[in-house]
């Protein structure tokens, strides 16, 4: 699973979440700190509005929260999800041994490396390469 530092600079970096059934995220309020939430069409689900999208808890399963506003949700993306965003510069995952990966992309015309001890986070680094690239581009 990426890890809450990696998913926040890709937060930062300005990487938008439209939550869908299945992703993960995290509470961004004290007393959150160690939990994990899923949304799921049975217990929490995003509900669009002008202001902006709200995450529903329905039911009993969150007793102490209704509702979440999406900017104090960190979104947790999966691998595979990093990978569709990475699209087309994408080109390898690796195992370099036993706790490390490297994800190669090519961005701008040459191949990059990133390594990491998760699948997740290397391949967030990259995604944070390429979107540090993408603002820099004149639009």
């Amino acid at each position: 699973m990426i890890s809450i530092d990696s998913a926040r600079a890709l937060a930062d970096a300005g990487l938008r979440w439209r939550p869908l059934s299945g992703d993960a995220f995290r509470i961004e309020r004290t007393g959150f700190e160690s939990d994990v939430f899923t949304v799921s069409d049975m217990t929490i689900e995003p509900h669009e509005f002008d202001t902006g999208t709200i995450l529903g808890f329905n039911g009993t399963t969150e007793w102490a929260l209704d509702s979440l506003a999406l900017e104090d949700a960190l979104w947790l993306p999966r691998e595979d999800q990093l990978r569709d965003l990475l699209s087309t510069s994408f080109r390898s995952l690796a195992r370099l041994g036993e706790d490390r990966y490297r994800v190669t992309v090519d961005l701008a015309g040459s191949p990059e490396a990133f390594d990491a001890a998760d699948p997740a986070d290397a391949y967030a680094d990259a995604l944070l390469r390429l979107l540090s690239l993408t603002a820099d581009s004149p639009a």
